[in-house]
């Protein structure tokens, strides 16, 4: 994990947890003191782990939390009262944040920061994967666009314009994307 971002109202909770993070050979961590600075925070860059420490003065942390689950990449933890638990862990499983009792052992945090690991490395390949999906469909979209121009200005059937992107793209060693954005960019202005 590069990025860890604390939101706790208590000092002695952020030095707490930075020291539990240090031990787990974690970079120091930012902090917010608030609900509303850690949003700003959470929203101004990317972190790869929230820890959110309630209560919170200025809004439910089980809400924080949520949000912050919804609209970051980030993978949120929750500590909560020992006693509210069960109850906050069923509502929060639904918003993708993870929930831990407090008081924190060591072999807890450690378990903890172990399992958000390996969902971090799991959404990161889920992550990579989108992107190239995306990629991939972008360049169709393109080829396709390319394709309806020859067929549009030149006559050419489907087969013709697809041969004909291919050759060109052997042809000239570049991508049939990159043939297409050519011909887009002669054809289109």
């Amino acid at each position: 994990m590069e990025s860890i971002l604390i939101i706790s109202s208590k000092s002695q909770s952020i030095d707490g947890l930075t020291k539990l993070l240090m031990e787990e050979e974690l970079l120091s961590p930012d902090s917010a003191k608030d609900a509303e600075h850690g949003r700003e925070l959470a929203l101004s860059r990317p972190y790869d782990l929230i820890l959110v420490d309630s209560p919170l003065p200025d809004m439910k942390s089980e809400e924080l939390a949520a949000y912050l689950s919804h609209n970051t990449d980030s993978c949120v933890l929750l500590f909560v009262g020992h006693e509210q638990e069960l109850q906050v862990e069923k509502n929060m499983c639904e918003a993708g944040v993870f929930v831990i009792a407090k008081p924190v052992t060591r072999y807890v945090f450690h378990k903890s920061i172990t399992y958000l690991r390996v969902s971090l490395n799991r959404l990161r390949g889920i992550r990579h994967e989108k992107v190239k999906l995306q990629k991939q469909n972008e360049e169709i979209r393109l080829v396709n666009r390319a394709k309806g121009i020859l067929m549009e200005y030149l006559s050419m059937t489907e087969s013709q314009a697809h041969r004909y992107l291919e050759k060109q793209a052997m042809d000239l060693r570049i991508t049939k994307a990159e043939v297409a954005k050519s011909l887009l960019s002669t054809y289109e202005n």
